[in-house]
């Protein structure tokens, strides 16, 4: 499994008004792509928000990250922010709690 992690800091926008947005947009799309396990925005506190992103295969991650910068590209251009940071690796433990 590979992992993706982008950290952006939300300058002008509503917090509210982005995630609606991730939910119905985004988070739909990243869900159909290849090898998809999981996907989760985060609120981090004083307009710091991040996403993890759970994929099969290190090129499938790879490829969400070119789908987010294209999907912000089209969608986010009246919000403004800043990514602070981009990273991604293969998972080497990982657990998870059994549905229900």
């Amino acid at each position: 499994m590979f992992v993706s992690v982008r950290r952006y800091r939300l300058i002008e926008g509503s917090l509210s008004d982005l995630k609606q947005r991730i939910d119905k947009g985004f988070a739909e799309q990243m869900s159909a792509q290849p090898g998809f396990r999981s996907y989760h925005f985060i609120d981090c506190g004083d307009g710091i928000v991040m996403t993890l992103s759970t994929f099969s295969h290190a090129h499938e991650a790879e490829a969400s990250r070119e789908l987010a910068q294209r999907w912000t590209d089209e969608n986010l251009q009246d919000l403004r922010f800043t990514r602070l940071e981009s990273f991604g690796g293969e998972v080497l433990v990982s657990r998870a709690a059994a549905p229900g």
